[in-house]
């Protein structure tokens, strides 16, 4: 492999990352959607291009799957459903928002001394693409602990699936059906939680997730 073709892929890994940091850094919905397409179209290049350096057609379908449903198609979606819910506010969050992006730079780090001796006989783009796709998986999760607000929780999860997606392609892959299982799986998992979201906030007239341990507090006393 060329030092060039390493470099895209490298280059392609680390911006999938650095949208990852990004969403740390959004304070509003809108915002928070929009770097989550940007990270799912670079996703979608990512594994385009490890289809060119791998020769294979599946990797070429699977990029197709991530430009039409994560980059566009639910997106999409959940800018009509912020409108719709009239979600056009900050998000409130547990910590700091530069707390939250220092515990993110950390668990980057984490992430590269906990995979890259492990994934020694590995190709040089898989470990870089695995132990970055691991840094985006966890900062997924950071995103979901540390935002109070459903539709940023929803955003988390996505951006963990993208992670997944990323270590699956770095390490010569999952099979086609399988990424087209988890695709609609994803679309499936959107529009449940669309339906759950409207369901909060005829309840609570809110989305925010503390309004359900104040109403769990209420039947308590």
């Amino acid at each position: 492999m060329s030092h060039f073709a390493f470099d895209v892929a490298h280059m392609l890994a680390g911006l999938i990352v650095l949208g990852s940091l990004t969403m740390l850094y959004q304070d509003r919905l809108t915002a928070l959607i929009n770097v989550l397409a940007g990270q799912s179209l670079l996703l979608a290049a990512s594994v385009a291009w490890q289809g060119h350096l791998q020769g294979s057609a599946e990797l070429y379908a699977t990029a197709a799957l991530a430009l039409v449903f994560k980059a566009i198609a639910i997106p999409w979606a959940l800018r009509a459903l912020v409108v719709r819910l009239g979600l056009h506010r900050e998000i409130e969050t547990v910590a700091g928002i530069g707390l939250t992006m220092l515990a993110g730079m950390g668990l980057i780090a984490l992430s590269m001394e906990v995979m890259l001796p492990v994934t020694g006989a590995a190709g040089p783009v898989a470990r870089q693409d695995i132990a970055l796709a691991l840094s985006v998986v966890l900062i997924g999760l950071l995103i979901m602990v540390t935002r109070r607000n459903a539709a940023s929780q929803v955003v988390g999860f996505l951006s963990i699936d993208n992670g997944i997606s990323l270590a699956a392609t770095g390490a010569r892959g999952m099979p086609l059906v399988v990424e087209i299982s988890v695709a609609f799986s994803v679309l499936v998992a959107c529009i449940v939680i669309g339906i759950f979201l409207f369901r909060i906030r005829e309840r609570f007239d809110t989305v925010d997730l503390g309004a359900l341990d104040a109403s769990r507090g209420e039947r308590a006393r």
